[in-house]
């Protein structure tokens, strides 16, 4: 029976570490592993391709080659025509994987070298040349096999991690395989879920091995995959006696001249989400517009910061939500500095989206009480580097951030990473159509009207950057191409009410 993925995530070395402990306290032989691991590989080509009559497996020499070979042995046993391509010498093969070599050649089994062509009868390819130990490029023959591989429109089954993949960190320095489905053993990987890993792991499946419940017990995970759950955790449903002022008050500043739109989506995002109160902070020009669309939004039009009614109604707010539209000029930069006044951030709780994340590359501050929400590109700037910086190690990139600037910050973009200085989360539900204009100014609303309503920072920056994402994912059922930032509402109204897993329709992976 499948169910979606764990929330745990683990480095690649907790992994190699850990199933070594698992293994000596079950009393376990390492061979007992890797017979599970070929064994669910074949449960997983019988359930996904139950018609199969043909497969290439691809092994290298180190223990992924040996959970290739087993899958093989089992593949061949059931009447499949199996071919087996080995990377290196068979002979290299120690171990348990020389077990499992010699397990394949018991049965008959042939290995040959890799070819340029993959014979056109094969349906689907095995990808168990390299496994979660790579760190750097791949060499020189298991890049030719990878390109080999990715040259072909065949069904790939990856083992464990596309080779060629970083698990850790979600980079590929340079081959890497396509695969079709990912299945992964004992624990999941944080780099299979963010970066270019989105682009190659193709759908993934995990297979504890009848040892996650010992696992987990022994090994802390570096990081927590946010789900329904979380949302079910975090938002009981609403006390009978519930009014408007249970529930928070968030001002948004922004909308300068020509970005009125950014103020508009943020403040709705916010009210969706279940803030009590939601007043805007813009150009008096705007204000006839956002009321027109938002009737329930108050809005306050202001040609200057140091309007009296601006500081009262600082005062006034729990939560300041700040970016959206705001600009980098004289009006924006204004409010920007306001939020600086220690009688002001000392008792407010403060979102920086966009524009503010640029104003505090310019002017860097540390600050405990906030939330950054950064794309690569702003981030880029918080630190004075490239956007290949940052994707190079997003992991790497949002701890700096952090530690340079404080609070929690999400970084945005494929699986989206949310750091507060000692816990890391990933979200990686999300798609391509969400790469629109405004997006960020409705995630940055969701997590204003979260922290309004007394959640933490981290907990409001995981819960909302997952809300966001979700709602996102359920937008685009009507296609990604043309999705807007406003198709989220209904969606957003709908997640943040979930109160048990089957409502929240979520079953995007799988586990066996």
């Amino acid at each position: 029976m499948s169910k979606s993925l764990p929330q745990r995530l683990y480095c690649a070395e907790q992994v190699k570490q850990g199933e070594q402990v698992v293994a000596s306290k079950m009393q376990l032989p390492m061979f007992d592993l890797m017979a599970r691991a070929g064994q669910a590989l074949f449960d997983h080509v019988q359930q996904q391709w139950p018609e199969l009559k043909t497969m290439l497996v691809c092994c290298g020499t180190g223990n992924n080659g040996g959970d290739g070979y087993v899958l093989a042995y089992l593949a061949k046993q059931a009447g499949i025509a199996v071919q087996v391509w080995q990377l290196g010498q068979a002979s290299a093969l120690k171990g348990d994987a020389a077990i499992a070599r010699d397990l394949w050649l018991s049965e008959g089994g042939d290995i040959d070298r890799p070819d340029k062509h993959i014979p056109e009868q094969v349906e689907l390819i095995v990808d168990a040349i390299l496994g979660i130990g790579i760190k750097g490029p791949v060499r020189s023959q298991a890049a030719d096999v990878i390109r080999t591989i990715n040259a072909e429109n065949r069904q790939v089954l990856s083992v464990d991690v596309p080779s060629g993949l970083d698990c850790d960190i979600g980079v590929a320095p340079s081959e890497v395989v396509q695969a079709t489905t990912t299945l992964t053993f004992i624990a999941v990987k944080q780099g299979l879920l963010t970066g270019i890993a989105k682009s190659v792991v193709g759908k993934l499946y995990y297979a504890a091995l009848d040892v996650q419940e010992e696992f987990e017990q022994l090994v802390k995970p570096s990081c927590w995959r946010v789900s329904e759950r979380d949302v079910i955790d975090l938002l009981a449903p609403r006390h009978v006696l519930a009014h408007k002022g249970s529930h928070g008050r968030v001002v948004c500043i922004g909308g300068d001249y020509d970005m009125a739109g950014a103020i508009a989506l943020s403040s709705q995002g916010c009210l969706r989400t279940g803030a009590g109160l939601v007043a805007a902070i813009t150009r008096t020009d705007h204000i006839t517009p956002l009321i027109v669309r938002t009737p329930e939004l108050m809005a306050l039009g202001c040609e200057r910061a140091d309007e009296g009614h601006v500081k009262q109604r600082l005062e006034w707010a729990d939560v300041v939500v700040i970016g959206p539209g705001l600009g980098v000029e004289n009006w924006g930069r204004s409010f920007y500095q306001l939020l600086t006044q220690p009688d002001i951030i000392d008792k407010l709780n403060l979102v920086f989206d966009a524009d503010a994340l640029n104003l505090l590359a310019q002017e860097p501050s540390y600050n405990d009480k906030r939330v950054l929400t950064p794309h690569p590109g702003e981030a880029a700037r918080l630190l004075g580097c490239s956007v290949s910086d940052i994707e190079s190690d997003r992991f790497l990139a949002v701890s700096n951030i952090q530690k340079k600037y404080g609070g929690v910050v999400v970084l945005k973009g494929p699986g989206s990473i949310i750091f507060d200085g000692e816990n890391y989360a990933l979200v990686q539900e999300g798609n391509p159509g969400m790469a629109s204009g405004g997006m960020g100014d409705v995630l940055s609303g969701i997590i204003g009207g979260l922290l309004a309503q007394r959640l933490t920072l981290f907990d409001a920056a995981r819960l909302g950057t997952w809300i966001h994402s979700r709602a996102g994912d359920l937008a685009s059922q009507n296609g990604e191409r043309g999705m807007l930032a406003s198709d989220l509402f209904p969606y957003i109204r709908q997640l943040i009410n979930v109160q048990k897993i089957e409502d929240a329709n979520i079953r995007t992976d799988s586990c066996y």
